[in-house]
């Protein structure tokens, strides 16, 4: 299938991976100060957006489609979910991410006996049922704990309410599939088979994917680093753009 695609700049090809729930424009002026130095790339993911919907959205299937769109090596950057797909996109074919920036993300979104790091299973639970009922309330509330805590909470939230419908609605599949991949994934025991250099950006007050399972992820993988964005929540490259560009510039230069 055909991803929707928007690309600007030139140089080295970075592939920005959005969340569950959103499309590419989530990243906003950040892509425009990014394009200075690489080649961006902003995508839907299938269903979302302006891509056409998967008979089955997995996160296997959504790596297969992407593994068989790009026919270059790529830089990675996934937020939350997008990180997820990043991981197992690395882990999977690895000749064609040069490099990972997870944004937000975690191996593992909920709580586990071994594992506490995350959202409650029941709190996902109730996400996947008012989805049914009312799906576009239910994302609506997953934005207003996107930005909880954050600087700026008022201001960030009508952001992504002004943007979360902006290329229409995502396909209902592709919602209820996504809940699905961060109920079922645990990628922690491939993380330390992943050789590529990763950058792994927290926010300090992040609810959802909290900043001690980012710094799990940074003593697992073989090859990472950390920045921790204080006083940011769940999307620390809203509140504080010119800061986390700065960073995954350096980074990607190395």
């Amino acid at each position: 299938m055909s991803l929707y695609l928007e690309c600007y700049g030139e140089g080295k090809p970075l592939l920005l991976i959005h969340g569950w729930g959103m499309h590419g424009g989530i990243w906003g002026g950040m892509v425009e100060h990014l394009a200075q130095h690489c080649r961006v790339i902003c995508m839907d993911l299938p269903g979302h957006g302006a891509s056409a919907p998967l008979d089955e959205f997995t996160l296997d299937r959504l790596v297969g489609v992407l593994s068989a769109q790009f026919d270059e090596a790529l830089a990675v950057c996934g937020w939350s979910l997008g990180g997820q797909v990043a991981l197992r996109w690395a882990a999977l074919h690895p000749q064609q991410v040069e490099k990972l920036v997870l944004m937000a993300s975690t191996p593992c979104f909920v709580q586990r006996d071994d594992w506490p790091h995350a959202m409650a299973a029941d709190t996902l639970q109730d996400f996947a049922e008012a989805l049914l009922a009312n799906h576009a309330q239910t994302l609506k509330r997953f934005l207003a704990l996107q930005v909880r805590g954050s600087e700026n909470e008022r201001e960030l939230l009508a952001s992504l309410r002004t943007l979360l419908f902006s290329r229409g609605e995502p396909d209902i599949d592709a919602l209820r599939g996504g809940l699905e991949i961060l109920r079922d994934t645990d990628l922690r025991a491939s993380l330390a088979e992943l050789q590529q250099p990763a950058l792994v950006i927290a926010g300090e007050r992040d609810m959802l994917t909290p900043l001690a399972a980012s710094q799990y992820m940074v003593q697992v993988l073989p090859n990472a680093q950390m920045m921790n964005v204080a006083g940011a929540a769940h999307a620390p490259f809203l509140p504080h753009s010119e800061t986390v560009v700065e960073r995954m510039v350096d980074f990607l230069h190395e």
